[in-house]
């Protein structure tokens, strides 16, 4: 809040016995003073009024000119707030002054600050993969500035919804991302926009008129037969092994790779009936999972259970890096003649489909299992079969099929 006090000091006359008129700039609780150039006679100066008494010229000249310097303050407190500037007492005396300062609020300044207090809060508020994601969408908005500005940062002036559209365009043709890669680099960016709008930084929006919404994507899973066809396949190299079987566990429980890697011993939880249960927390979302384990992933645990790299690093599956394991399943893909876009999440999606729904598992549990704070997001995974749809009308069918006409 900007509050103005114009005011003279009477201990402090001028040789003619004139007083210097002087003003207070006050924003938030600290204030600087300055002369405005104009002087009067203390006995023609009003407290109250904070200007000069009388009608005659010379007295109209000064307030006139007091309410000029008025106006130019609380026209240079609106700029700042609209340019994102910081304003202080003293930077609008020196904007009023004519000294150049530079002190406005930047692009990139305020990302990297950010991603700064992700940083630190990683474990707590975030997971690391979320910060890596801030990080490497700071490191696209750098590269665009400097690729369309020509220069290592803006100020936050600089945003509009140009910028935002120039961001998408240099995302989707110079850095080649897909539609929903972009928008979530762009969801990303948007963060860092609220954060200026909260402070009053910039008071307009630049994404007021700005719609990413992502695409609906199909990213396929295995049918039994090709769940079968990985399972029988000896591929007689031990790394091509190695990611089949995590592949596979991974199809049988419904984890995702940043939590396959980090199992452990302590993850294994027994349960009523004999029943071996995984107790985890998701990487991702730190949503609680707890899965029950079928037969056919308790044979795939106990078979690595003696392996060194598990005793070692004291993890249950001897995972690869994500990288190298979605290379190894392209080469298992080529090898078994299936031509799905094999990936470790792709298990995933098999688990609830293929696995799960299609096997009369409820969606309210195979939501339970993946972790997903919603059923909404484990629709999103889900899709019935034809075999199950059969199977579901063949019910029908039967319970009509009696029925006299």
């Amino acid at each position: 809040m900007l509050n103005l006090l114009f005011f003279i000091r009477t201990s402090k006359l001028l040789k003619t016995g004139e007083a210097s008129i002087n003003l207070r700039v006050t924003v938030s609780g600290k204030s600087v003073e300055m002369a405005i150039g104009k002087n009067v006679m203390p006995k023609q100066w009003c407290s109250e009024r904070g200007g000069v008494v009388g009608n005659n010229k010379e007295a109209k000249l000064i307030n006139n000119y007091i309410d000029q310097v008025k106006s130019d303050f609380f026209e240079l407190y609106r700029q700042f707030s609209y340019e994102g500037k910081k304003i202080t007492a003293q930077s609008l005396k020196n904007a009023w002054l004519g000294i150049e300062e530079d002190d406005q609020k930047m692009i990139i300044e305020i990302f990297q600050e950010h991603n700064e207090h992700v940083k630190l809060l990683i474990g707590k508020d975030f997971a690391y993969a979320t910060y890596q994601r801030y990080v490497t969408s700071l490191m696209h908005v750098q590269d665009f500035i400097k690729k369309k500005y020509k220069q290592k940062d803006l100020p936050l002036k600089a945003l509009d919804y140009n910028f935002i559209t120039g961001l998408e365009l240099y995302l989707k043709t110079d850095r080649n991302c897909g539609h929903n890669t972009t928008a979530k680099y762009i969801k990303n960016f948007k963060k860092i926009v609220r954060i200026a709008i909260a402070n009053a930084w910039i008071k307009s929006d630049p994404f007021a008129n700005h719609k990413m919404p992502l695409k609906k994507i199909d990213r396929g899973f295995l049918n039994e037969t090709e769940i079968d066809i990985i399972k029988r396949k000896d591929f007689g190299v031990e790394r091509l092994n190695y990611v089949r079987d995590i592949f596979l566990f991974a199809c049988y429980t419904g984890l995702a790779y940043s939590d396959l890697k980090k199992l452990s011993k302590k993850n294994l939880v027994p349960g009523k009936n004999g029943l071996l249960w995984i107790h985890t927390k998701r990487t991702k979302t730190d949503n609680e999972c707890h899965i029950p384990l079928i037969s056919a992933a308790k044979e795939i645990l106990n078979k690595y259970s003696f392996h060194p790299y598990c005793i070692e690093n004291d993890v249950l599956l001897p995972v690869y890096s994500n990288q190298k394991t979605n290379a190894y399943l392209k080469e298992i893909a080529l090898i078994c003649g299936i031509e799905k876009n094999l990936t470790s999440h792709l298990a995933r999606h098999t688990f609830a489909t293929t696995i799960t729904l299609n096997n009369n598992v409820p969606i309210e549990t195979v939501s339970k299992m993946l972790g997903h704070s919603s059923i909404n997001m484990t629709k999103i995974y889900a899709r019935l079969l034809d075999k199950k749809v059969g199977q579901d009308m063949k019910h029908l069918n039967d319970k009509y099929a009696n029925v006299n006409i």
